[in-house]
């Protein structure tokens, strides 16, 4: 697997050299380094690197450039929370994978993994053999591919709750009937009412990012049929 710009990746904190932070990054039965510039820690003045970082601490990162010499520059300022809680929840659930093959294949296990590694991350290559196994049977045998998506499927994931807020008012004397209107676009996703023209919605779901997609796409349609019925709309 090779790194590409944009990528998200899991580093660990070697050392801090001056202004220059230098980091590990496992992959693929090695660590290779990157490094973050100042600049690229958080945003605003930094009065302290070691209020941030510390070495043998685990931080996410965003891949910013690869130069033709193979130097990997990072910026830990630009992962978003849902970013970083997506990226060390996978990294938890890519270890229990690699305990269930190795349960599994024994010895051949470690071949195994260099073999998927090839094609991307072990998180996404199991995640996609849920799915579609015949990668996984062609590196890992049929019998023991079976035995390996039996404990996987069997394998209650985690679910998350996303929430946004939304604020809606109306001047109109049927105000309050519109925007039930407008609530009831919604559907399935669970709205809490908070104060005047102030609500959350909430969705849970084991697939993080999909569900992002849905909610958001779900408040910019609502967004455009309350401002066809004039009622102010905005997201917090």
């Amino acid at each position: 697997m090779e790194l590409e710009v944009g990528d998200l990746v899991l580093c660990i904190v070697d050392r801090i050299v001056g202004t220059v932070v230098f980091v590990k990054i496992p992959l693929e039965n090695q660590e290779i380094e990157g490094s973050i510039v100042m600049s690229e820690i958080a945003p605003g003045r930094i009065r302290n690197l070691r209020d941030y970082v510390v070495p043998k601490k685990k931080v996410v990162c965003k891949v910013l450039r690869i130069s033709s010499q193979g130097n990997i520059e990072l910026s830990l300022r630009r992962v978003t929370q849902k970013e970083k809680k997506e990226v060390i929840e996978q990294d938890k659930q890519e270890k229990s994978y690699l305990s269930i093959l190795k349960s599994i294949l024994g010895d051949k296990a470690e071949q195994t993994v260099r073999e998927i590694s090839k094609s991307g991350r072990l998180y996404s290559f199991l995640e996609e053999a849920k799915i579609n196994p015949e990668n996984l049977e062609r590196i890992a045998g049929k019998e023991e591919s079976g035995k390996i998506l039996e404990i996987l499927n069997a394998q209650k994931k985690k679910k998350t709750v996303l929430k946004k807020e939304i604020r809606m008012t109306s001047i109109k004397p049927n105000g309050i009937s519109l925007i039930k209107k407008i609530l009831e676009m919604f559907g399935e996703i669970k709205v809490k009412y908070i104060s005047a023209g102030r609500y959350t919605l909430e969705l849970e779901s084991e697939d993080i990012k999909n569900a992002d997609k849905k909610l958001r796409e779900l408040i910019e349609r609502a967004e455009k049929e309350a401002k066809k019925l004039g009622i102010e709309f905005s997201v917090k």
